[in-house]
């Protein structure tokens, strides 16, 4: 992991604020372990982890003020010192405009301001801290830090209602740690904090100009390229140097057998629109865009391409066929992974402790085995479904705005599908409420589902759009809480409901916004529990300028079916490359559902031991006997939302793995000065107090 920490003291110099030559316990000195320091007292800054030289940048105007930007930043040093000077007046929004995926850190005198992103993949977090504010892009160094107990309600909503940013607000898993929502700067003035907006906010009463559909596309395409370009411009890296020969293995065993890159430049090559475009504007562009020579990969400055090959699951001969099309240019270097029994979802249960829970937790021993055969820098798709498609409740947005004629596409679309000729009507009906429900009336709906524990299962994509046409939604893994839980999320909604006021923004753009963060919190869980050593995972679709392109596009456009695979296409005619695979673009979820299952059925009894005596149980949330039986039921096929059992088995491992942790992020501290000092005790048969 990498992050970076520091914090905003009340007064210069202060004792007990901890600044960065302070004596903590034992005479240690307190600061982060493991970290380089950027700057000293009084509002000191650290970066912590393995951060590449070019990854950390710090420019200065003079002893006061200074800029510091960690990530891949398409910025050149003039061009942040331009952007220093222009935050000195409180300007904030120009920071994130830069190409790549960063966090900007400006201080000027006794104020600290640090950027979130638009997506939330490189989020804030911040906790009162010794009379003032400590802040970091991870949140469980200040949970150590504040010696933080759970936070029930924040894990409650994380399984009852994931998608509703009113249910998780503010908090983390760690009680008192707060986050910065995407969006959102958080700015310090001698420790005391203020959040604030950087983008500008859309009106309800005007509708929004309509925009040029050919400029818009044009513009994705301009960020996408740059956004690419940005990352082969940075240095190349080689990860440590192979220690020697291993007897009947050669370089390419050896080097997966330790866990180590490829040097230089990959992607992934699923097959889909998402990595298939990445992975041609990377080998399309100017330069060197691949691997380097004479490190014994055989590929030379071909673009590494990495294609995932399920042999226990059937179904994705398709894909596998459009991806060695894809990579049959001279500059792709194509690498087929096969994993059968032991990549399945569940099957290995153990990794390391993320900063966060999260879904992914479940599948990660199978996203490790694709990237162990991926590149030192290796580009993914993740994002695009999230920034370039229509959330269903984007038609309620149509209506909003009075274009009731691009509803025709979608609807006919969802009704050979269904096959069924009362979809129209059904889908229409239910956009038109959507438009006419008021947020508080939204919310005030799903805190009522939630107490009477009304939870239906959508049967195929018509019922699961006409669900998602709703302000919110309750999680799949809703329905096996316990009713205090429910209720306890149930009693959050009223009140946040009560503060809402009317509204707060078209519901199609909101539950977009929501998904997204929600994607990028699930993405970021990933790169940490599926990481190898020395490789960066790049995702372009999450940068702040991809996601204010995909923003900008008209609604007519996004509700198309097949939009997505239209834009890219596009996009890739833009750039220049053509010849794109017959049936490039089309869906098929099928597999990744049968790998769940199959995955499920293969680890019915470790899981089934999992759950004996869970934590999730002693903190309230859950009845052992309720989540065992939805588990025997799940292997033996009935139908049950997996995703809500993917959600409650991720988070009994993560719980189990940070009370198995030893240490601290911190020297200077108690020896037990660590989040969760005293574990979970019991908690059953009252809502948390102050709810």
């Amino acid at each position: 992991m990498r992050w970076l920490v520091g914090w905003s003291s009340t007064a210069a110099g202060a004792a007990g604020t901890g600044s960065a030559g302070a004596v903590g316990y034992d005479g240690e000195t307190l600061q982060p372990v493991g970290s380089q320091l950027l700057w000293g007292d009084p509002d000191p800054l650290w970066a912590v982890g393995d951060w590449r030289p070019d990854e950390v940048r710090v420019v200065h105007a003079d002893p006061e003020h200074r800029i510091a930007v960690l990530g891949i930043c398409g910025a050149t040093d003039e061009e942040l010192r331009r952007g220093l000077f222009t935050a000195r007046g409180g300007a904030v929004r120009h920071l994130t405009t830069w190409s790549g995926s960063y966090t900007a850190v400006v201080q000027a005198g006794r104020r600290i301001t640090v950027c979130g992103d638009l997506a939330g993949a490189r989020p804030v977090f911040h906790t009162p801290w010794e009379g003032g504010t400590a802040y970091a892009t991870a949140a469980l160094p200040l949970a150590d830090l504040i010696e933080a107990n759970l936070d029930f309600t924040h894990l409650a909503a994380l399984l009852a209602a994931p998608d509703v940013p009113a249910a998780l607000r503010d908090t983390t898993p760690y009680d008192g740690v707060r986050r910065v929502p995407p969006g959102h700067a958080l700015v310090l003035r001698a420790g005391a904090r203020e959040i604030a907006g950087y983008e500008p906010v859309a009106s309800l009463a005007v509708a929004a100009p309509p925009a040029d559909p050919d400029r818009a596309v044009d513009a994705v395409r301009d960020a996408l390229v740059e956004a690419v370009r940005t990352r082969l411009a940075a240095p190349r890296h080689v990860p440590d140097l192979d220690p020697g020969p291993v007897p009947g293995m050669g370089p390419a065993e050896r080097r997966a057998a330790r866990g180590m890159p490829v040097p230089g430049v990959g992607a992934d090559l699923s097959g889909g629109p998402a990595s298939g475009t990445l992975a041609l504007l990377a080998a399309g562009l100017p330069g060197r865009p691949g691997t380097l020579l004479g490190h014994r990969t055989g590929a030379g400055e071909r673009l590494l391409a990495v294609t995932f090959n399920d042999l226990a699951v059937p179904g994705r001969e398709a894909e596998l066929e459009r991806a060695a099309a894809l990579a049959a240019g001279p500059r792709l270097h194509h690498v087929v992974v096969t994993g059968g029994q032991e990549t399945l979802p569940y099957a290995d249960l153990d990794g390391p402790l993320t900063d966060e829970p999260g879904p992914c937790l479940v599948q990660a021993a199978r996203h490790r085995a694709r990237l162990a055969a991926g590149s030192a820098d290796h580009f993914t798709g993740h994002g695009a479904r999230q920034v370039l498609d229509a959330h269903p409740a984007r038609l309620a947005d149509l209506l909003v705005d009075r274009r009731r004629r691009h509803l025709v596409r979608p609807v006919a679309a969802l009704a050979r599908a269904d096959g069924s000729v009362f979809v129209p009507a059904r889908v229409y009906g239910a956009a038109r409420r959507l438009a006419r429900t008021p947020y508080r009336a939204g919310l005030e709906e799903l805190a009522e589902r939630l107490m009477r524990r009304r939870f239906d299962e959508p049967q195929g994509a018509a019922d699961a759009s006409l669900a998602a046409l709703s302000w919110a939604g309750p999680g799949p893994a809703a329905r096996w809480l316990t009713g205090e839980a429910l209720a306890e999320v149930s009693v959050l909604l009223q009140a946040e409901a009560d503060r809402s006021g009317t509204g707060v923004q078209r519901p199609g753009d909101y539950r977009a916004r929501a998904a997204l963060a929600r994607h990028a919190a699930d993405l970021r869980v990933l790169e940490q529990a599926a990481e190898i050593r020395s490789q960066r995972l790049h995702a372009p679709f999450l940068d702040n300028q991809v996601v204010r392109a995909c923003r900008d596009l008209p609604e007519a456009l996004r509700v198309r079916p097949g939009a997505r695979a239209a834009v890219l296409r596009t996009v890739l005619e833009g750039a220049g490359v053509t010849g794109l695979p017959a049936g490039w673009g089309a869906p098929s979820h099928a597999p990744t559902v049968a790998a769940a299952r199959a995955g499920l059925r293969a680890a019915a009894e470790p899981l089934l031991d999992l759950f004996a005596t869970p934590l999730l149980a002693d903190a309230g949330l859950v009845e052992a006997r309720v989540v065992r039986a939805a588990l025997r039921g799940g292997a033996a096929g009935e139908p049950l939302p997996l995703d809500g059992l993917a959600d409650l088995v991720s988070l009994e491992l993560w719980l189990r793995r940070l009370l198995a942790r030893r240490g601290t992020c911190w020297t200077g501290t108690p020896s037990r000065s660590r989040a969760v000092p005293s574990g979970i005790r019991p908690r059953r048969g009252a809502l948390a107090p102050g709810v």
